[in-house]
């Protein structure tokens, strides 16, 4: 008899159509990442989720699987603070605000940004999307 939560299923499949092999920390990860909707979660963060709901994971491991995630295509690389990066869920074309102090990060929602005079991109290229971060912080008092 199958105990496997209609949820976690469609997550193993989620992983296994994205041409990753469905290990069980790796679908735990996934059931962690996706479960909340869009976010935006560094390795630690989601280690610390993993650790909470008693999934036995290594932070080498959910780098391992957060990269490979990347590169599937279910997760977007978002570097904001020089070493620190997110990963984000929602992979369509959007852009960032960012907290500085707080090191939170959510997503623009309010209408399109443009972009204007993007160089040329060398022979043989093309620009695959532009990643635009406002940085925020609290007004300063005069």
């Amino acid at each position: 008899m199958d105990l496997t939560v209609p949820h976690e299923m469609a997550t193993e499949k989620r992983v296994r159509e994205a041409g990753l092999r469905p290990t069980r920390q790796r679908v735990a990860l996934a059931n962690l990442l996706f479960a909340k909707g869009d976010r935006h979660l560094s390795a630690e963060e989601l280690h610390e989720e993993a650790l909470a709901a008693g999934v036995p994971v290594s932070l080498a491991t959910v780098y391992n699987s957060l990269h490979q995630f990347t590169e599937a295509g279910l997760l977007r690389i978002l570097a904001v603070e020089g070493s620190k990066t997110y990963f984000d869920t929602n992979t369509s074309d959007h852009h960032h605000f960012f907290i500085e102090g707080e090191n939170k990060v959510f997503d623009i929602v309010s209408g399109p940004v443009e972009v204007l005079n993007l160089p040329e991109p060398p022979e043989g290229m093309e620009i695959a999307n532009v990643d635009i971060v406002v940085r925020l912080r609290p007004k300063r008092k005069d």
